[in-house]
């Protein structure tokens, strides 16, 4: 019997936004600070995973491009995916995640206190997560995979004509999920597509120290072919956090009570932000972070914004995830009756930064298809091509990660 093409299209959206607002840099006393807790052995995993993926990204992207992506998107895109996968398909995926020491049903508990719990983590910071999945009403989902995405992802799941109203009715979730800052994930709905997975992430905090305004000047930045270009360099001065490792330095900026931070990798001497990146592992990571120490130093890290868009497929398969993309597949958990394979896998991003605060987009798309006098405090000043990654405190997730090669500041 031959089987009708079919083909589901998974866009799933996970956009943050991280919008600072400048403050004295006090704490004030009774705000709350509120632990997330996930199991060491998910936590570990998605770190060693942010890397391996940017490790992977690095070798799939032009060289002297800026590169900024979401790990937590892509990993709970996956998860997402991963509960609709079985056999091959889904032992590739959970691998590829590094949560394949890891039960199913313990991943999946795992999201829900991401999703519960990092929007109280604290009380200064406005951060939400939603997600909806969307469905062609004549294209029967399974029960199971319908109740999972409920139950762990706390999904809204709703089947209606896909014609252009609901294009529009996708695109508004979208937007107003994320205040605006994503308009559109939707073009077009095409006659063969099935379903549409979102998930969005918002953060509002501010700097916990704020860059002062007063202080920005013209600075040269110096790019990797030799040249210069001047942009506009923002200074704080105040007590971080900081690492020292082989080739590159580390300073941590908190935002708000300090639950959620930026930290810049900054190179040394000779040391390349590329070099950098291959070089952190999940393990080097942790290990940074617990030997940091505070102390009164000076930041300078240029005003910019940048937008970023990749296809991931290929970064993917060089994480070992396959089959997915083959026509032997292994979808049947989403539905069992339609030959299903994912086509493609799309981050596009936004990033900016300036005194008040960062601001940060995300959306992730996946498609699937059939077939003496006091000495001055040391200086980290960010004006060569450098990293940055934005993350959790005691979750230790890992929001973004990027390398900033080309600043363009205004």
């Amino acid at each position: 019997m031959k089987i009708s093409k079919k083909s589901i299209t998974m866009s799933v959206l996970a956009a943050a936004l991280f919008l600072g607002c400048a403050n004295d840099g006090s704490v004030d006393p009774g705000n709350e600070v509120n632990p997330v807790e996930i199991p060491a052995a998910v936590s570990n995993g998605t770190i060693s995973f942010a890397f391996d993926f940017i490790h992977a990204l690095q070798e799939t992207q032009p060289a002297n491009e800026n590169l900024f992506v979401s790990p937590l998107s892509l990993h709970m895109a996956l998860g997402m995916l991963l509960n609709g996968a079985g056999s091959e398909t889904a032992q590739e995926i959970q691998k590829g995640l590094k949560m394949d020491a890891v039960a199913l049903t313990e991943l999946n508990a795992a999201y829900k206190t991401l999703i519960r719990d990092l929007p109280v983590a604290d009380s200064k910071v406005s951060l939400g997560l939603a997600n909806s999945v969307w469905y062609r009403n004549d294209f029967s989902v399974e029960n199971n995979f319908q109740s999972v995405l409920k139950d762990s992802f706390e999904s809204e799941v709703i089947g209606l004509p896909f014609d252009d109203a609901a294009k529009d009715r996708i695109n508004k979730w979208a937007s107003d999920k994320t205040k605006g800052k994503i308009k559109k994930v939707l073009d077009q709905i095409k006659s063969d597509h099935v379903m549409f997975l979102l998930n969005a992430l918002y953060f509002k905090g501010d700097w916990k120290s704020r860059f002062d305004s007063k202080r920005t000047q013209d600075a040269p930045f110096k790019l990797e072919n030799g040249e210069s270009k001047n942009v506009k360099m923002m200074y704080v001065s105040s007590d971080f956090k900081t690492g020292n490792v082989d080739n590159f330095v580390a300073v941590q900026l908190p935002y708000a009570n300090g639950q959620f931070n930026m930290t810049l990798l900054i190179p040394r001497d000779q040391a390349k932000v590329d070099d950098v990146l291959k070089s952190i592992t999940g393990d080097s990571w942790s290990k940074l972070n617990s030997g940091m120490q505070e102390s009164g130093v000076t930041v300078g890290l240029p005003r910019f914004t940048l937008e970023y868009s990749a296809q991931m497929k290929e970064t993917l398969q060089k994480l070992g995830i396959q089959k997915v993309f083959k026509d032997e597949a292994d979808l049947s958990k989403i539905n069992n009756s339609s030959k299903l394979f994912v086509d493609f896998i799309k981050q596009d991003t936004y990033l900016g930064i300036d005194e008040r605060g960062t601001e940060a987009a995300a959306v992730t798309s996946v498609g699937a298809i059939t077939t003496s006098a006091a000495p001055e405090p040391p200086r980290y000043i960010c004006d060569r091509p450098f990293g940055l990654v934005i993350s959790e405190n005691t979750s230790n997730t890992i929001l973004f990660i990027g390398r900033i090669k080309n600043p363009d500041s205004k």
